[in-house]
């Protein structure tokens, strides 16, 4: 009996020494992440050296050499886990447009990504697009050198030049001769009865830049569409998978400010003479260009093959600089991990930072980690995903069977600074089904295979006017979009949480998480 008390001691001790361990790594976790954060130093790397990171682009590559340089450096071990390829690579130069006239201006505009540049700068008159075979046969002979004015308003995309594109094309084109044939018989009435009401004229389909494929072969310069200000610019979706070297696009494919816009299709309705002339510096590289995500690893010192993940995409659309989009997803998990680090962290379980390639393309690089790392899933406690812009963590609502586990590792986070308090809540409703089909960001493989991916609650706490919808996917995803003091606060709660998971006894239950099926 007394060889059992002295062991129930021995472990007891034992116990209490590593979790006042573990408390002492928290508080310095703490320490140095309210007075050395370092979360905005990643961003201004990420955003301001690299730029717009797109997979298959100079700048991913470099962005992801150096994040994976980063981790080593503060002693972590680095896996390149390959996610895939693009067929032909692009990188974004300089862009330059201005109208040439008595009123000329300098033009707002951007391009698609994977679409085509100018050759050097290029000088051409406007047209107005044609919207029936009629029209285009009229003015096929002006189009050559012309940049044309197309329909429609800027949704990011390009025009689909794919083979369904112009089928889909060409069946409005008959559909529209057949409806201008019938309109030039009631144009033909109304001459012949001027003393009745006129009729009217049935109108035709709307589709932007109907004759795409005979305008190009015509020899223009490029089309060009009104866009809503802040300009969103994505990629060509639609073509990028079966582009390669010796089929890329060839006309610019511009978005212009819709004020600008306006403007010009007003004068070149008014057949006033004047010229447009762009820069566009859009270059593509050969291929296959291959991508990967990059994944710090902190190994559990107790339980290695079990993990506690969090990670943001790497990957940016390069309109912009990815500065929010997802730089303020990022940031955070770099300077999580360095914080972790720094304080002298020895994780029971195993840590993963992860920072996911392709996500713009559609969650490219987290599927294909999840696909290849079945049999981790059920080893995972949580994965935390950062994705909705700059806000600050200020609170996390959980299942009922996590609670406990979540309101001991909670307890110093209200220590931490009082303009963001943190706010722990018990999840009342009923549990969700398991998502079916992926959506949203790099969680969703990881939901759909049943894996915890709690959410931070986050909020513009201090109201400094903060608006996702109005920076995503646009022109204005940059640095000075980042809100410092969230970034940095975020980092902090979110290190403080994820090392606290990492050392408990035990995984996350996932009782009543999902819907039982």
């Amino acid at each position: 009996m007394k060889k059992i008390l002295l062991s129930l001691v021995a472990v007891l001790m034992i116990t209490s020494g590593t979790d006042a361990q573990h408390g002492k790594v928290t508080d310095r976790i703490i320490e140095l992440g309210t007075t050395d954060n370092q979360a905005m130093r990643h961003l201004d790397v990420i955003s301001n050296r690299f730029g717009g990171r797109l997979i298959g682009s100079d700048a991913y590559e470099n962005a992801a050499e150096w994040c994976a340089s980063e981790f080593r450096k503060w002693g972590m071990e680095v896996i390149m886990d390959e996610a895939g390829t693009v067929p032909v690579g692009f990188n974004r130069g300089p862009w330059f447009g201005r109208m040439l006239s008595d009123n000329g201006m300098v033009l707002h505009f951007a391009t698609p990504s994977f679409t085509s540049g100018t050759k050097g700068v290029q000088r051409g008159h406007v047209l107005l697009e044609p919207k029936s075979k009629e029209e285009f046969e009229r003015m096929k002979g002006a189009l050559k050198g012309a940049w044309v004015l197309i329909g429609g308003k800027n949704n990011g995309w390009p025009i689909d030049w794919s083979e369904s594109a112009d089928s889909a094309r060409a069946l409005i084109m008959v559909y529209n001769d057949s409806v201008a044939k019938i309109n030039r018989e009631i144009m033909r009435e109304n001459m012949m009865n001027r003393t009745s009401p006129p009729k009217e004229l049935h109108p035709l389909k709307e589709e932007p830049a109907l004759f795409y494929r005979e305008m190009c072969e015509a020899g223009i310069l490029g089309v060009i569409q009104s866009s809503e200000v802040p300009i969103r610019a994505l990629y060509d979706r639609k073509n990028l998978d079966k582009m390669t070297f010796e089929t890329l696009p060839t006309v610019c494919d511009i978005k212009l400010d819709e004020d600008q816009y306006e403007v010009i299709a007003e004068m070149a309705r008014e057949r006033q003479y004047f010229l447009l002339e762009f820069d566009i510096r859009n270059h593509f590289k050969p291929g296959p260009v291959k991508y990967h995500n990059v994944i710090g690893v902190i190994r559990g010192s107790k339980y290695p093959n079990e993990y506690v993940m969090l990670g943001g995409h790497l990957d940016a659309f390069d309109v912009a600089t990815g500065g929010v989009d997802d730089g303020s997803g990022l940031s955070p998990t770099m300077e999580v991990a360095r914080l972790i680090m720094a304080a002298g962290g020895k994780p029971e379980r195993t840590i993963l930072a992860c920072l996911w390639a392709g996500e713009e393309f559609g969650l490219l690089g987290s599927k294909h980690w999840v696909e290849s790392n079945m049999e981790k899933l059920p080893n995972i406690s949580n994965y935390f995903n950062r994705d909705g812009g700059p806000t600050p963590i200020t609170g996390i609502t959980v299942p009922e069977a996590m609670y406990d586990d979540f309101e001991k590792i909670c307890k110093p986070l209200n220590s931490i600074n009082p303009d963001f308090p943190f706010t722990l809540k018990k999840r009342t409703d009923a549990p969700r089904p398991r998502p079916s089909t992926a959506g949203g960001s790099d969680h969703a493989h990881f939901a759909m295979n049943g894996v915890p991916t709690l959410r931070f609650d986050e909020s513009d706490v201090k109201g400094y006017n903060f608006n996702y919808g109005e920076i995503w996917h646009t022109e204005r995803d940059t640095y000075d979009k980042s809100i410092a003091e969230y970034q940095e606060h975020t980092s902090v709660v979110t290190a403080v949480i994820v090392y606290s998971l990492a050392n408990l006894d035990h995984l996350l239950s996932r009782k009543d998480l999902y819907e039982e099926k």
